[in-house]
């Protein structure tokens, strides 16, 4: 029960106090969200922890002037593939590889399907599935978060040119997706510290199938 607890007794903090978080529980939410699952097995996607005040400054207005990009202690931001490309695919089959310390005939022709199937579709349409995958792993740093007690904010509301032009995302082949800032709630002035969590009933959220 106790993660059960602690998703409870988290909320999308709307003040933060910029209390910096241990790096030894920021390491462990980064890593929460590098072993989340993704579709098969890509990883297309990257994330950009952001510590520099003043790059978080810049990035603020690109997120309607919200003040939990400057008063967060660290500023994640998840940027996913631009593109499926055949040397990025062969990548990671050949890091697996390499790990396993062996080849598979199955796995060797799944990578084949995927060759000729990713590299031929529309780079918007790569980098939407490429996308989806990166909103696994931020739900997985998410739950990592409120774990460790962590407050979170989850972002989608900013300009993603805007802040892949201040981060220089374009040149890595890499677009922003998603905003994460991390750190503790200013329990004085933030209004939705002391409010019930709603959420839908068990019963209208859930349908069993038996």
């Amino acid at each position: 029960m106790e993660l059960i607890e602690k998703l409870n007794w988290r909320f999308a903090t709307k003040a933060m106090n910029g209390q910096k978080v241990p790096q030894e529980k920021v390491d462990k939410i980064l890593e929460a969200a590098r072993l989340a699952p993704t579709s098969s097995g890509l990883q297309p996607f990257e994330i950009i922890v952001i510590t520099n005040q003043e790059v978080k400054e810049q990035i603020k207005p690109h997120a309607w002037n919200q003040p939990q990009i400057t008063d967060c202690s660290h500023l994640l931001v998840f940027a996913a593939w631009d593109n499926y490309t055949e040397e990025r695919i062969n990548g990671m089959f050949d890091l697996t590889n390499k790990i396993r310390g062996f080849e598979n005939e199955g796995w060797e022709n799944y990578r084949q399907m995927l060759l000729g199937t990713y590299p031929q579709r529309s780079a918007e349409e790569n980098f939407t599935h490429a996308a989806k995958q990166a909103y696994i792993s931020f739900g997985a740093a998410i739950i990592a978060a409120a774990f460790e007690e962590v407050d979170s904010t989850p972002m989608e509301g900013f300009s993603p040119d805007a802040v892949d032009e201040v981060l220089n995302l374009k040149e890595k082949g890499l677009k922003s997706v998603l905003l994460l800032p991390i750190g503790y709630r200013n329990s004085k002035s933030d209004w939705l510290v002391n409010l019930a969590k709603v959420r839908k009933s068990k019963e209208d959220f859930i349908t069993e199938v038996n």
